[in-house]
Parts: C-alpha cells; structure tokens; sequence
C-alpha cells in the first residue's frame, strides 16, 4: 500500500528545474504543456512555459 507522501510525489509531473536561492529550495515541474512552481515545497503558481515559472519564483524570492 502506498503512502499519502508517496501519493501526493507522484502527481507532481516531471522535474524540469531545481536550484536554490539563498536559502530557499525552487523546483519547476512539468505536467504536460503546464508547468507549476514551487518553493520550499510550496505550489506558487502554475504557468505556461518555463521561462515565466522561474521569473515568479525570482519575483517571491526577492519579496522574501
């Protein structure tokens, strides 16, 4: 029987961007044509190419 942390992983898409800025972990993952935002394991924002994504992230860094 899986897990609801196992459940939850899965349904993210693929990881398409992972870095950190400053102390705060962002990763990009891509669930077909849309891509969502997180930062320290928090959805942000999902949007339509990767570009836009990693600016927000910036943008919620830089308010941080």
């Amino acid at each position: 029987m899986k897990l609801f942390k196992e459940l939850r992983e899965s349904t993210k898409g693929k990881l398409v961007h992972d870095k950190k800025y400053g102390k705060y972990k962002a990763q990009i993952y891509q669930d077909g044509a849309k891509f969502h935002a997180y930062l320290d394991g928090d959805r942000l924002d999902t949007l339509r190419n990767l570009e836009d994504a990693q600016k927000s992230i910036e943008t919620m860094v830089k308010a941080l």
